[in-house]
């Protein structure tokens, strides 16, 4: 491992196979932290929308692990999904951090209050990520999960029709008990911060979460 001094190299592999997504998703990331680099996986989904191609994402994703020489190895990965395919089984067979947006978001929303909701994009994301909360601890503290018709990919396309969905679907969320609120997904990147004014509980970025839980995870692995 690196040295704590260095900054912590982050490798941000997405799991559509969208580069422009990627790009994206780094262009945000460095915001953060520079030393962020992007890839994206070869095959699967160009957008994640149901469990088939979840499932094709966490096999993509795998794949590229495998393949990825071990001189090209991060200081930490993240799996820039928000539905974090493969995170597991990644953690399990590499020797350094993994980070999944889904769960770095709903960790960091649990620290500012008891309940937090979850606002995306897809009628099939409620359902995955209900299951998906439970599996890692934090069922009872979520408050609600607030889907969009739009996928996120139509969300990128025309934000200004999105803008409107989310501002209801968030002010729901708000009354209906929720302290932070995360905006999950590559598709609502930048968001939070836009709509933030509007709404008196924290509004959550996945990909700004996620970035916070690698820098601290590699610092944590440097110091070891």
């Amino acid at each position: 491992m690196k040295h704590a001094s260095v900054k912590p190299d982050i490798l941000l592999l997405n799991a559509n196979t969208d580069a422009t997504m990627t790009q994206r998703m780094v262009v945000r990331a460095r915001r953060l932290h520079l030393a962020c680099r992007g890839a994206t996986v070869a095959d699967g989904a160009r957008y994640i929308s149901d469990r088939t191609s979840l499932q094709a994402a966490a096999r993509s994703v795998c794949l590229y692990m495998d393949r990825l020489p071990a001189d090209h190895h991060p200081d930490t990965l993240i799996i820039a999904c928000f539905g974090d395919p493969a995170v597991r089984d990644l953690r399990a067979s590499l020797p350094f951090p993994v980070v999944g947006l889904a769960e770095a978001s709903c960790e960091i929303a649990c620290q500012i209050g008891n309940r937090f909701a979850i606002v995306t994009g897809g009628v099939n994301w409620p359902t995955i990520l209900r299951e998906f909360v439970a599996e890692i601890g934090h069922a009872s503290r979520l408050s609600g999960i607030y889907a969009l018709d739009q996928t996120g990919d139509r969300i990128v396309e025309d934000r200004d029709t999105a803008r409107a969905a989310l501002m209801t679907q968030i002010a729901q969320a708000q009354s209906e008990g929720a302290d932070a609120i995360i905006l999950g997904g590559a598709g609502l990147i930048g968001f939070a911060e836009e709509l933030q004014a509007a709404f008196r509980v924290p509004l959550l970025d996945s990909v700004d979460c996620a970035v916070q839980c690698a820098i601290g995870l590699a610092v944590q692995s440097g110091e070891t």
